[in-house]
């Protein structure tokens, strides 16, 4: 069935009884292919049944689909004609794992964060009534995401509607941890629906059967705009918001989806429609730990084993290791994350502390403002977060963290390169506006003994401080390198004379290999682990001064707002005579692929610095 499927809306063409294997196909597919390429799997697994049925129904790409998130579209996407390009799925170059405009006219929008679908898919609709246009949109959101304030925002607009908006709430019990708070419990309840509609038709049928009042009854009701779904279903959230509830409805099965749907397409106003479905269904492995399989690498097929074991710990593993260290010596400490306990190494801290443990949802804005309180009350606040995803709480980190001057600690993970996710998931951005902050303090390791200082250094620091590292393997060299951390010092690791590499954090491991490179071509070559981001090193500047005609800064960072750009703006005003070359990545968002190759394309790899170095000090030598 799949081989008939060649471009968008094929699936039309398929029988009713074909359907089924279609689904078991795609299932199969998606197995195979991503325990090569790696991806996002389990989430991809619960929506089969539920995207072929929206293809079934839907009209595209004049239709539009959004998907929240968005790395549950990989069936989307079998089913609009790239089949092949799961060949280099989420390789530099090839297809992403998430909607992409660029990519196909049937990705309505690109996606990557969580709680976007709704105020996107509002925007498109009203944009078709505005043009006079003719189409359905589509916003599919999960459950999870459902925790992030941005969708009750769109929902309380969309309330006003008159015209059809279709929200689907993909109803899986999960987001990448398991979903906490009051809409998962309320979710919860609503998935014992059919219990409600029995007892509806029940009570309809006993009122039927009341002589001369029954039938009045059942009027009054409805025409005083209680239905009897209000009634018995406790709260009856979206009703009450003015947006018509469908559902639940089984989300594996196909025939109920279409009809579901195409009972929606009627609706004039905002209708959502909840679908029950199961993360990682027809995978063993996924069903029974959904949570490893929502992004994971190349894997074994019979087993679910990762195809290579992790042989070297990260620097996620050694902050939560650390985290539960301090947190045995000091009551105050309290570690927050959004969703991701597993992912940011908070799980041992989750099971040791589970009262200093919270999981907010995903919902950044509200995790970042509840450690300020939490730090006001007397607590000392580690938010355990993505480079990424903190960018959604830029104004809390100023407004309710660094202007009230408050002790919380953010531990951002996944800074730099993060590699396959691609443009919505590169933790580019967080030195330039972490740095812009007044009062923030930011930091970076340059290895995992240094990662474990900055975490107790941070503890203990009377105001708002951040320290940044990478996704992946901790770097272990250089363990005789181990400075005490001071406020605002570098730390000088080889002094010679002409050029100065000045190297941020985990970029300090290609430093070391470029300044090799430049002593093997007879290049004198000092060599400064930066440590602070800011407030940059100004001593450090003047004493390279006077036996440094180059200075060079080394970043994994956007080059707008960087530490470069802090050390250039003061060796203009403070030291002339003396040159700076900032490496650090282009201003531009960087696409998917492996780390070494995306460092390669943006001129980050040890040759491409090593030779911009060399080419730069030469020119200086021929101007004596």
């Amino acid at each position: 069935m799949l081989e008939r499927i060649q471009k968008v809306n094929d699936i039309k063409e398929l029988e009713p009884q074909e359907l089924l294997q279609l689904a078991e196909e795609i299932r199969q597919f998606l197995i195979e292919k991503i325990s090569k390429t790696g991806g996002h799997l389990a989430s991809n697994l619960g929506v089969v049944e539920l995207t072929m049925a929206m293809h079934l129904v839907f009209q595209l790409p004049q239709d539009k689909i959004i998907w929240d998130v968005g790395h549950q579209s990989y069936t989307h996407k079998l089913l609009t004609g790239r089949k092949e390009g799961f060949e280099s799925l989420r390789k530099y170059g090839g297809m992403s794992g998430f909607p992409k405009r660029k990519e196909s006219d049937c990705d309505a929008f690109d996606t990557g964060h969580s709680s976007t679908s709704i105020s996107a898919g509002l925007g498109y609709v009203r944009a078709r009534d505005l043009k006079g246009e003719d189409y359905n949109v589509i916003s599919v959101i999960g459950d999870g995401s459902l925790t992030g304030g941005m969708a009750y925002e769109a929902l309380n607009n969309a309330s006003e509607l008159s015209t059809n908006f279709i929200i689907v709430l993909n109803d899986n019990h999960m987001s990448i941890s398991e979903n906490v708070g009051g809409m998962s419990h309320y979710l919860a309840e609503l998935r014992t629906a059919e219990f409600y509609t029995g007892l509806k038709k029940g009570v309809t049928t006993a009122l039927h059967n009341v002589p001369v009042v029954g039938d009045s009854i059942i009027e009054h009701i409805h025409r005083t705009k209680s239905s009897l779904k209000q009634l018995i279903v406790p709260g009856m959230f979206f009703e009450d918001m003015g947006i018509t509830y469908l559902g639940p409805v089984p989300g594996h099965n196909i025939a109920m989806l279409c009809r579901a749907f195409r009972e929606a397409k009627r609706i004039k106003g905002p209708v959502l429609l909840h679908v029950l479905t199961e993360k990682g269904k027809g995978y063993e492995p996924a069903e029974m730990h959904p949570d490893k399989f929502h992004g994971i690498g190349p894997f074994q097929v019979e087993t679910g084993e990762p195809e290579s074991p992790k042989k070297k710990d990260s620097y996620t593993d050694v902050f939560g290791k650390v985290i539960c260290d301090e947190a045995a010596r000091n009551p105050d400490i309290v570690a927050i994350t959004a969703a991701m306990a597993d992912g940011t190494g908070l799980a041992g801290f989750r099971k040791r502390y589970p009262d200093r443990f919270f999981d907010v949802g995903i919902a950044e804005e509200h995790g970042t403002t509840f450690a300020a309180g939490l730090a006001a009350g007397g607590m000392r606040p580690v938010f355990a977060v993505y480079s990424s995803f903190l960018q959604r709480a830029y104004d809390q980190v100023i407004h309710d963290v660094a202007l009230q001057n408050l002790p919380v600690v953010f531990a951002v993970d996944r800074a730099g390169l993060v590699g396959s996710d691609g443009e919505t998931h590169q933790g580019i951005f967080d030195l330039s506006y972490l740095s812009s902050i007044p009062n923030m303090v930011v930091m970076a390791p340059k290895h995992k003994w240094e990662l474990a200082d900055m975490l107790r250094y941070a503890l203990s620091y009377n105001g708002p401080i951040a320290f940044r590292y990478p996704r992946g393997s901790a770097y272990d060299e250089f363990q005789e390198f181990r400075a005490p951390i001071i406020y605002g010092k570098s730390e000088m690791l080889y002094e010679e004379c002409e050029i100065a590499i000045l190297s941020v954090g985990h970029m300090f491991e290609e430093a070391v290999k470029v300044r090799e490179k430049l002593k093997e071509n007879g290049y004198s070559c000092t060599l400064v682990n930066a440590r602070f981001v800011k407030p940059i090193d100004t001593e450090m500047l003047e004493h390279l001064r006077n036996h440094h005609r180059l200075v060079v800064t080394i970043e994994e960072n956007v080059q707008t707002g960087g530490y470069g750009e802090h050390v250039v703006e003061y060796v203009s005003r403070k030291c002339p005579g003396m040159q700076v070359l900032t490496l650090a990545l282009p201003d531009d968002y960087v696409e998917h692929g492996s780390i070494d190759v995306l460092r390669k394309e943006t001129g980050l790899d040890v040759d491409s610095m090593t030779s911009r170095i060399r080419t730069l000090y030469d020119r200086l030598q021929e101007k004596i």
